[in-house]
């Protein structure tokens, strides 16, 4: 167990506009003992890799329901790796099509939780595979 709480950035990539799951998400994280900044809604991947390495993350969350997944996820881990935070854990929920998931993997998000998934389901998948960056 680390000294720190697993540190979480959930963020709304794009122009989607429905954050709902995204704010149950962040609450029910800080419940389970993670340290939880949402960022809001409709940012660009440049402000969340920005927001990830001045906040020091353990994991990136990117909540999206847009269908701009494709475009918008593999340019946040590349800016992510840009910036040094290669070691971060990204995951994502939504809407994302199983056919795309495997593409995702390779660009580095490493875990896509769909519809149904639970608030324990995802603590459980944080705490067995983020690592802290102290």
């Amino acid at each position: 167990m680390p000294d720190r709480p697993i540190k979480v950035l959930i963020a709304k990539p794009g122009l989607d506009g429905h954050d709902r799951g995204a704010k149950v998400l962040a609450r029910g994280l800080r419940d389970e003992g993670f340290e939880v900044v949402y960022t809001g809604l409709r940012q660009t991947p440049e402000m969340i890799a920005t927001a990830a390495l001045q906040e020091d993350v353990d994991v990136v969350g990117l909540s999206i329901l847009s269908g701009a997944h494709m475009t918008l996820l593999p340019r946040i881990t590349r800016l992510l790796q840009e910036r040094g935070l290669g070691d971060v854990l990204v995951t994502a929920g939504g809407i994302i099509p199983d056919d795309d998931v495997p593409a995702l993997a390779e660009a580095g998000v490493a875990r896509v939780f769909g519809p149904g998934t639970t608030i324990a389901e995802v603590a459980d998948y944080l705490r067995a595979n983020a690592r802290p960056r102290d």
